[in-house]
């Protein structure tokens, strides 16, 4: 098992390689595992490029993000210039439902609610947006509407898991209640964990997922 320190240098090194990431910027703190990065960045897209390499690195338990979003004065945009170029980018998206989908913006932040009937409906009107110039930062209230069992959601994600080859498809429990679904168990990455999770979101019917899955390296 890594120590904080090693670990702490691996999570320097993977964001000094992700192009996407202006790494001088970053701090990183490491404390048992768990990765908090702090500092000032430019764009909400890098913000998430961080989480994202940070998550890569094997020996990461958890990360806590502590990074501000500060716009430079070229990438500034009115909340209304930023409504509807949300807008547009939700329209030109096949996989989201912009008639179920209500967006709001304020100060930079976007807002997104309504209803849909799948999981990769909802992450995909997060994804459109995020990296559209001047947002500050995504919230996303898009509720999933139960359209199954909860025995279906549990045998259908049960289903998903056993597809992936690297994956101990028995050490992860799915439990099932009005759409919500709750996993636990242990995985060697905190990638896999979020894999895991987006397989339970791909299920039909699945309108919350509780992620309680521990990694240990």
């Amino acid at each position: 098992m890594k120590t904080d320190r090693q670990l702490q240098e691996d999570v320097l090194e993977e964001l000094e390689w992700e192009p996407a990431v202006d790494a001088a910027e970053i701090g990183v703190t490491v404390r048992d595992g768990i990765v908090t990065l702090s500092g000032t960045i430019a764009t909400y897209a890098e913000k998430i490029a961080a989480e994202t390499a940070t998550k890569r690195v094997a020996g990461v338990r958890g990360v806590a993000e502590e990074l501000e979003v500060r716009l430079p004065s070229v990438y500034r945009r009115t909340d209304a210039d930023l409504a509807r170029a949300v807008v547009n980018a939700l329209e030109w998206n096949v996989a989201v439902p912009q008639q179920d989908v209500k967006v709001k913006v304020e100060d930079g932040w976007v807002t997104l609610d309504g209803e849909v009937s799948w999981g990769y409906q909802r992450e995909a009107a997060a994804t459109a947006v995020r990296e559209l110039t001047g947002i500050r930062g995504v919230s996303n209230r898009i509720v999933v509407r139960p359209a199954v069992l909860p025995g279906e959601i549990r045998s259908k994600i049960a289903e998903a898991l056993k597809r992936y080859a690297a994956r101990d498809a028995a050490a992860i429990q799915v439990e099932s209640s009005d759409g919500k679904v709750t996993l636990r168990g242990r995985v060697h990455s905190w990638l896999e964990r979020d894999e895991v999770a987006r397989a339970a979101w791909s299920a039909p019917g699945v309108s919350t997922v509780e992620n309680l899955i521990t990694v240990t390296p």
